[in-house]
C-alpha cells in the first residue's frame, strides 16, 4: 500500500489574472499548509505579481491572457516535472480557504486515485440565488458526462491526483472553465477516476466586512452556456443517451465529511489502493 500523500508531496497550483487585492493573502495562506507553490500569471496588468516577487515560490508568466484551463494546464506540467504526486489547485481571488488544505488532502488518502472537490456546501446561503441555480443545472450536466453524480462541478478548490494532472497535461479539449469541466469528464472516461467532495465554506464578493473579494471571472450565462454546449456534445458522442443518464442517477454523490453534518448525504465504499 503506497504511503499517505502529505504536503510535501504536493504542489499548490494557482491560476491568477488581476488578484492584487488578494493574491499575497492566498499565497501565504497557501504556503502555511504546503511549501510547493506555483502561481500561473496569465498576463496580468496589475500588481499581481509584484505583491508576491519576495515569497518563495515558482512563477509562471504568460505574455498575454490565454485562460485558465492554459493556467492549470502549465501548473500541471510544472508539478509533474517535478514528480509531485498530486496537485491542489486554488483560485487567486481569495474565495478558497487555505485551512481546507489539510482537509482535502484527508480526502485524498481515504480515497486514493479520487479527484476531492472543496464542494461548497456550507452556507450556501451567501450564495447569490443565479449562482446556486446555475452550478447545480452545471452539476446534472457534467455528472452526466462522468457517469455519476458529482457536488459542486464548478468549484477551482481541488485535489488532483498524479495520474489525472498527466492527463491534463496532454489533449483535454476546451479551455477556460470548459476546461476544468472536462478535466472531471475525461478522468473519469480514460482513467476510471471518480470524485469525492469535502464540504467548505460559500465564500463571495461583498462589497462590506473585514473581507473583500473581486467580482468572479466567471460569468455565469457565458460561462455556463459554453460548459453545457460543450458537455453536451460529449454525452452525445458517447452514446446510449438515456442509459448513461440512468446509470448517472444511480451513482450517488460521494462526501468526505466526518463532522457529520452531511452524513445523511449517500456515501458510496472508498477505494483501494493496489
Amino acid at each position: 500500500m503506497a504511503e499517505p500523500i502529505s504536503a510535501r508531496d504536493v504542489a499548490i497550483v494557482i491560476p491568477a489574472l488581476n488578484e492584487e487585492l488578494r493574491i499575497r493573502d492566498v499565497v501565504e495562506g497557501a504556503l502555511a499548509h504546503c511549501p510547493n507553490v506555483i502561481l500561473i500569471d496569465d498576463g496580468s496588468d496589475d500588481a499581481t505579481v509584484e505583491r508576491v516577487s519576495d515569497l518563495p515560490i515558482t512563477v509562471i508568466r504568460h505574455a498575454t491572457r490565454m485562460g485558465k484551463g492554459a493556467g492549470l494546464r502549465d501548473g500541471f506540467a510544472e508539478a509533474m516535472r517535478r514528480g509531485f504526486r498530486g496537485v491542489i489547485s486554488m483560485d487567486g481571488d481569495g474565495q478558497h480557504a487555505a485551512e481546507d488544505i489539510p482537509r482535502l488532502l484527508d480526502a485524498a488518502n481515504v480515497y486514493p486515485e479520487h479527484i476531492v472537490i472543496g464542494a461548497r456546501l456550507r452556507k450556501r446561503a451567501r450564495q447569490p440565488t443565479y449562482r446556486r441555480i446555475a452550478n447545480e443545472f452545471g452539476d446534472w450536466g457534467i455528472a452526466w458526462g462522468c457517469g455519476f453524480r458529482i457536488a459542486d462541478t464548478q468549484s477551482g478548490q481541488r485535489f488532483y491526483p498524479a495520474s489525472v494532472c498527466a492527463l491534463g497535461v496532454g489533449d483535454i479539449p476546451g479551455e477556460d472553465f470548459v476546461y476544468e469541466a472536462q478535466m472531471l469528464i475525461s478522468a473519469s472516461r480514460k482513467l476510471g477516476v471518480r470524485c469525492v467532495s469535502v464540504p467548505i465554506e460559500s465564500r463571495y464578493q461583498a462589497n462590506t466586512g473585514p473581507v473583500k473579494f473581486r467580482k468572479s471571472h466567471f460569468r455565469p450565462l457565458r460561462d455556463l452556456w459554453r460548459i453545457t454546449s460543450h458537455v453536451v456534445a460529449q454525452v452525445f458522442a458517447y452514446g446510449n443517451v438515456m442509459a448513461e443518464y440512468r446509470r448517472t442517477r444511480s451513482n450517488p454523490v460521494i462526501i468526505h465529511d466526518p463532522s457529520g453534518e452531511f452524513a445523511a448525504t449517500p456515501v458510496a465504499a472508498p477505494a483501494h489502493s493496489g
